[in-house]
């Protein structure tokens, strides 16, 4: 999902999109203990042994007969005790949800992951490898439509396998995609000090644009990794790089980094457009219409899916051109 700037002024194109379409996770940290608190198991004897516990950490005693009788049964319902029926739970804790998750509609199965993705589930218990993979899969398919809830699904995933790199990459895309930058920031990191994959820095780049930190976004851009980036990968980078320029003021230097990238390229596709836009949008936000106006013709001229508003910005500069100088 690295996939371009935060607003259209910096020169992305409307819409997204999405490097990995996949979704996110949160802390193994595990559901809230159903257990009873030490504090508050029994404390009496039983043929003089020490009473026993089961495996929910409720008092077991042994009866004369040397049969253990379980306590639980007439035990009444207590709060968070939730292996009783609903009607008799308390109200989940924000601990609690974030580790439940979103609903998780029965037509996603977990199957809709790329296999490079579901193979790193694997190591987990099959139930536990299937629920992670169902928030996954969802998160990856809200990723555009419902950023946060997206997020939330990723949480949840996050809360069951927060081991695994791929999980705390999709919490970080997530994050990302619906504005907790912060969020966002740590959880690529985390993935990155997994799995030493560089993938991520144009998105790390532009959570620090996001946060006010223009200067540790170029300091990424910079990375030497960056030079081994595939050409859509290494678009996202200059479209960060000159963007942070951008908001430093340095419009010159804005125009001289987009200037290096392949502009003049002949394909179509969707990072081409969007350089191509950024371009333009700079030139006009430095004063050279005549200059921007060509470059917005350029843009939509390739821009067959309409990601752009290329055209209605020429339509503008082409009107403010043709009025009359009072």
């Amino acid at each position: 999902m690295a996939d371009g700037r935060r607003d259209s002024n910096d020169g992305n194109a409307r819409g997204r999109s999405g490097s990995s379409g996949r979704p996110a996770p949160r802390s193994s940290e595990g559901r809230p203990s159903r257990g009873r608190p030490s504090s508050e198991r029994g404390s009496g004897r039983s043929s003089g042994r020490p009473d026993r516990t089961d495996r929910n950490g409720r008092p077991d005693r042994a009866g004369t007969d040397g049969r253990r009788t379980s306590s639980s049964s007439a035990r009444p319902a207590r709060k968070g005790d939730w292996s009783r029926p609903a009607a008799d739970q308390g109200d989940r804790t924000e601990q609690q949800e974030r580790y439940d998750g979103p609903p998780l509609p029965e037509e996603i199965t977990g199957r809709e992951l790329d296999r490079s993705i579901s193979g790193q589930l694997k190591g987990l218990p099959d139930k536990l490898a299937l629920r992670v993979a169902r928030h996954l899969a969802a998160a990856g398919l809200l990723i555009d439509s419902d950023p946060e809830t997206a997020y939330q699904h990723t949480l949840a995933a996050r809360a069951r396998a927060s081991r695994l790199a791929v999980v705390r990459e999709a919490v970080g895309e997530a994050a990302y995609a619906s504005g907790h930058y912060t969020e966002a920031l740590a959880e690529l990191r985390a993935a990155k000090r997994m799995n030493g994959a560089t993938d991520y820095l144009p998105i790390m780049a532009d959570c620090h644009r996001a946060l006010g930190q223009p200067e540790q976004a170029l300091k990424l851009a910079k990375s030497p990794s960056v030079a081994r980036f595939r050409p859509e990968a290494k678009a996202e980078m200059t479209l960060v790089e000159a963007g942070a320029r951008r908001d430093m003021g340095q419009l010159d230097a804005a125009l001289r980094t987009l200037e290096l990238a392949p502009l003049q390229s002949k394909s179509r596709e969707p990072w081409v457009v969007r350089l191509r836009y950024a371009y333009a949008d700079t030139l006009e936000a430095a004063g050279r219409d005549t200059d921007a106006l060509a470059w917005f013709h350029r843009t939509h001229a390739i821009d067959a899916h309409d990601l752009t508003d290329a055209a209605d910005r020429a339509d503008a500069i082409e009107k403010r051109q043709d009025a009359p100088n009072d």
